[in-house]
């Protein structure tokens, strides 16, 4: 499973659903009149006020403020602030950490339909927080989801297919799912997409088709896809072999973070691909690999200690 759970904004914008008012207008008039509404009740500006407080957009970011009016929304059965309120007992934003009242908040959402915490629901059943693992009622959740258009619940429906949790394994099936999702440009699926084309699973293996989709992620600024086609460029799949290509994504995607990239890196300046030999270098990029927690990182680094 490659999609695991968005956080900050995109966190909040699952849970809660980006309010349409808002995402129009964060100016101050707006405020005071959305301010004016929460306190006669208005259950959606309340929810509007709580958002804009969470996200930080529009306002000072203020977790117990979001809290304040995200739960007189979810008392009125508001399923978007519900949802809203089960990312913050899940992340611990303004109150404690607690998976309990998240299942809470999020099964209440998701009983009224809401996508977003169908999806959330899923998330937690497949990764037993708060409740025990169960892929089976992760299933159920990601499906609801999936099937209301939501495509991260597409993405991670077809993760349970191509890898059998809860169902089995079937590769037509997680393609089917990737393809709906990517469809929508989420870089996730068009990643997940990309490796089922590079790997011959469900489909031929067809370098150029898996470029194309590592192509719309990376440039989405997906560093999973960034990798993944600085390893294409290395080994000419695809595309001819181009060293320097190899380095800018490598680049791009150590630069987010990611410890196979860095240790990729390590490896052409070691060996002087696309670069100046340079052991220096190589170690550098060794070392960060390996405080990223990649063992290959940590053996490559101690090795060329070893060697000089």
């Amino acid at each position: 499973m490659k999609t695991l759970k968005y956080i900050l904004l995109l966190g909040f914008n699952l849970a809660l659903a980006t309010p349409q008012s808002f995402a129009e207008d964060t100016s101050p008039s707006n405020l005071t009149t959305l301010e004016q509404k929460s306190n006669q009740g208005d259950a959606s500006a309340q929810y509007n006020l709580g958002f804009m407080y969470a996200t930080g957009q529009g306002v000072h970011q203020d977790y117990a403020k979001a809290m304040e009016w995200l739960i007189k929304a979810a008392n009125q059965g508001l399923a978007q602030a519900q949802s809203g309120l089960g990312f913050m007992y899940e992340y611990g934003k303004g109150v404690p950490q607690d998976y309990a009242k998240a299942m809470e908040y999020y099964t209440k959402a998701a009983n009224r339909g809401l996508a977003q915490a169908q999806y959330n629901l899923g998330l937690m059943y497949e990764y037993g927080q708060g409740v025990p693992q169960d892929y089976a009622k992760a299933m159920e959740y990601y499906t609801k989801a999936a099937n209301q258009g939501l495509a991260e619940a597409q993405t991670n429906l077809g993760g349970m297919y191509e890898y059998g949790k809860g169902v089995p394994q079937d590769y037509a099936k997680a393609m089917g799912y990737y393809t709906k999702a990517a469809n929508q440009g989420l870089a996730a699926a068009q990643t997940d997409l990309g490796i089922m084309y590079a790997t011959g699973k469900g489909v031929p293996q067809d370098y150029i088709r898996a470029m194309e989709y590592y192509t719309k992620a990376a440039n989405q600024g997906s560093a999973q896809a960034q990798y993944n086609l600085g390893g294409m460029y290395k080994d000419g799949k695809g595309v001819p072999q181009d060293y320097a290509k190899a380095i800018e994504y490598y680049t791009k995607a150590a630069n987010q973070g990611l410890a196979q990239a860095q240790n990729s890196l390590g490896i052409m300046y070691e060996d002087g691909k696309g670069v100046p030999q340079d052991n220096i270098k190589a170690k550098a990029y060794f070392k960060t690999a390996c405080l990223n927690k990649f063992q290959p990182g940590c053996d490559a680094y101690k090795a060329l200690n070893t060697d000089q």
